[in-house]
């Protein structure tokens, strides 16, 4: 199992709880960042939200593609998945700029590429918001100019949201065949779009036979395209104590939802513009992704057994969130991922 995690850009996790210790500066993801990556973490996802959807959208959010650079620069080992949202960025200039990045990182650069959701955020920035479908549409397109992009030079592209002639992109990313792209999402079009043209799938927080249920499928499509398997990643919320009941008043107190919270309004855009496959609660709402699904409560030995559960379903890679991040990183790293590995062993 490879652990990473959501770095913190929005200042936390939690929509009712208003200050968790970790603020959306350079400052702080920096040092978590350097740190997280000499304790056992091998990735961080770099979300991109223009506005703040877990504090609120007057709350300070970090920019993605700046800082993913800025961090390409001071960590050593650690894969940076930057999110990129199609309708934000042209193609052929996102892939220029990403070909920079991974060579600054020495090759640890990778795409997770969204296809947006959030209408107010767009309009404020004046952008394009698509319909679900189409958005699916303009990022399967997006994604075969930037994959050709990366790979030819002195080719012409010409299609229904995009064009490009006589592109040139030197130099050319250091990942080879290219950085890996990662991509989540719950409908038909994402699913179908992800299992042709992504190299691992994102899920959000859920059980493990669930989870199992969605790697069987993406695998079937792949195998019906003729392509080889992914990797598969699955978001989660992590809450490590000492007993069970530690970690259930922890668990208690960060689900104690307060409907006027500022990420509200947010939240109740995001259900209206996204196709899951789920109803999701108001203790879902509590915390971003659906990360309390997947189970990750408890004592290190009782998360270290879920995550063998996970393992034994075929994922590959969790991205975790903690609250504060930092001193909740250590506690893991310290705790689980020794148990983990043990336990992993003894199968």
């Amino acid at each position: 199992m490879r652990y990473g995690y959501w770095l913190p850009v929005f200042g936390g996790w939690l929509r009712n709880v208003e200050d968790e210790g970790m603020s959306p500066t350079w400052e702080y993801v920096s040092r978590l960042a350097r740190r997280s990556e000499q304790i056992g973490f091998g990735l961080t996802l770099i979300a991109e939200l223009n506005l703040n959807d877990i504090k609120g959208v007057d709350a300070p959010a970090l920019d993605a593609w700046s800082t993913a650079a800025a961090l390409a620069a001071v960590t050593e080992r650690l894969e940076l998945m930057v999110a990129v949202r199609p309708t934000f960025h042209l193609p052929a200039l996102l892939a220029k700029q990403a070909a920079n990045i991974d060579h600054i990182s020495g090759g640890r650069l990778a795409l997770n590429v969204v296809s947006s959701w959030w209408a107010e955020e767009a309009s404020k920035y004046g952008v394009r918001f698509d319909r679900h479908d189409d958005r699916y549409a303009r990022t399967a397109e997006w994604l075969d100019l930037v994959d050709r992009a990366w790979r030819d030079d002195h080719f012409s592209f010409a299609g229904r949201y995009y064009r490009a002639d006589d592109l040139v992109l030197q130099p050319k990313p250091v990942a080879r065949p290219r950085p890996t792209i990662y991509a989540g999402g719950e409908s038909e079009a994402g699913k179908d779009m992800i299992a042709s043209r992504c190299d691992a799938y994102v899920m959000h927080g859920d059980p493990p036979d669930r989870v199992a249920a969605k790697i069987r499928d993406m695998e079937a499509r792949r195998a019906a395209r003729g392509l080889p398997p992914m990797r598969y990643g699955v978001a989660a919320y992590a809450i490590v104590r000492d007993s069970e009941g530690e970690a259930q008043e922890e668990l208690a107190r960060i689900t104690d939802v307060k409907q006027n919270a500022a990420g509200y309004a947010n939240y109740q855009q995001w259900l209206a513009n996204t196709q899951l496959e789920q109803r999701v609660s108001l203790e879902d709402y509590s915390v971003s992704n659906r990360g309390l699904r997947s189970g990750l409560v408890g004592t290190p030995a009782q998360v270290a057994a879920r995550i063998a559960e996970f393992e034994a379903a075929g994922v590959d890679l969790l991205l975790l969130q903690f609250s504060p991040q930092l001193e909740e990183m250590e506690r893991f790293a310290d705790r689980v991922i020794p148990a983990s590995q043990a336990a992993t062993s003894a199968r």
